[in-house]
């Protein structure tokens, strides 16, 4: 079982955000050191314009305000991101079941879950390879509601594909008129993995990384 947040995204927001912050202090210090210079060498029938330096102390205060609000934003979606992790570390060791359309062929089978949203006369399902290659293509369980297909892990000219492999899993499905029939498409399993993924909170199921969002059903750990 492995708990990996990643926050490559965001370390990359706050390095921008710091280097700012940075550059804007050598900017201010520049800032201060020419005012000072220019007030010292002003010519005395000539002053300063008082009103022009209150504006450029402001608009430089102002841009310091802005990054400092930016780096505590920044801080707080960092924090509900571990939130996110840490809330569903839970669901690791459990049977659960999530929208997704991908799987992992094991032990020379995959399984996919699927819901038609209607009678549906006719379903067929057509199985991809990580590069998109159609390898299985046929007819499936029909009629509506929950249902459920193993793939035996042999593409339509009878080949046994390697175990290991990701696979992806199109269903569509008709009624008895030719009218298409919605299908959504789940996939159940041990939860092994929880980690962050461009700032989405991602669980592994059989083998599959769906959104924590996408899950639908939890039950016992299977070891219970």
């Amino acid at each position: 079982m492995t708990v990996t947040p990643t926050a490559a995204s965001a370390a990359s927001t706050t390095s921008a955000i710091n280097n700012s912050l940075a550059s804007l202090a050598s900017n201010s210090q520049t800032f201060l050191t020419l005012l000072t210079t220019q007030l010292k060498n002003q010519d005395p029938t000539s002053p300063l314009d008082t009103n022009q330096f209150t504006s450029q102390l402001t608009q430089m205060t102002g841009v310091e305000q802005q990054l400092l609000s930016n780096q505590l934003l920044q801080q707080l979606v960092n924090q509900n991101s571990g939130s996110g992790v840490t809330n569903a570390v839970g669901l690791i060791g459990k049977s659960v079941t999530g929208g997704a359309s991908a799987a992992t062929l094991a032990s020379g089978s995959a399984s996919w879950q699927y819901t038609l949203g209607g009678a549906a006369a006719n379903v067929s399902v057509q199985v991809t390879d990580s590069s998109g290659n159609l390898i299985y293509s046929g007819a499936v369980p029909s009629g509506s509601g929950a249902q459920s297909w193993t793939w035996n892990g042999k593409s339509t000219q009878g080949q046994q594909q390697t175990d290991g492999g990701t696979y992806t899993a199109t269903f569509s499905a008709t009624d008895s008129s030719g009218n298409a029939v919605t299908v959504n498409n789940t996939v159940s399993g041990v939860a092994t993995a929880v980690e962050q993924v461009n700032g989405q909170t991602m669980v592994t199921i059989a083998g599959v990384q769906v959104p924590v969002s996408s899950i639908t059903a939890v039950n016992a750990s299977s070891g219970s």
